[in-house]
């Protein structure tokens, strides 16, 4: 409750905290969107081994989901695949099979996890495991978020030791 004499201050301050708050929903629906694109091009890449720039043209010429923070998605297709062979060496470290061995889905999920371990400091390290073991459940085998989690967690506790540690 705001006392009178500071009612406008605070009414101000609350609108624009409540704002602050819409956006960064919007954001972060904005990446979950952006992740799952992502990882059904990454998908698709694997599968029909044509170029990333045509399987990333084709996602942006189809019906783009509402609120799909495109920019993100950019930079998690084009991104993960420019970088694959390092992202692929650094989840054969912390994976118990090659990473050619693994199931598409998993596989994609896991360059986007390992992708913004590495690249994207500014997302907390919980948030990538839990959008990687998300997409894993909602798109992967039937016990693959499991395996997707194990690998991802040893991941972050060696790739975000300070985060982890706190």
């Amino acid at each position: 409750h705001c006392p009178s004499s500071k009612w406008r201050t605070c009414c101000v301050s609350l609108a624009t905290d409540m704002g602050v708050r819409a956006a960064r929903g919007k954001m972060v629906r904005g990446r979950q969107k952006a992740r799952k694109c992502a990882m059904q091009a990454l998908y698709q890449w694997q599968i029909q081994d044509q170029p990333i720039k045509d399987v990333y043209n084709q996602f942006l010429s189809g019906e783009q989901e509402e609120g799909l923070d495109i920019e993100y998605f950019k930079e998690l297709v084009l991104g993960a695949a420019e970088q694959r062979a390092d992202l692929d060496l650094r989840i054969a470290e912390f994976a118990d099979r090659h990473p050619s061995l693994l199931d598409p889905v998993e596989h994609a999920v896991l360059w986007i996890g390992f992708y913004e371990l590495v690249n994207k400091i500014d997302v907390p390290f919980r948030v990538v495991l839990n959008e990687a073991v998300e997409l894993a459940r909602s798109f992967g085998a039937e016990d693959g978020h499991k395996y997707v989690n194990a690998v991802m967690d040893r991941a972050a506790t060696e790739l975000r030791a300070i985060e982890h540690q706190g």
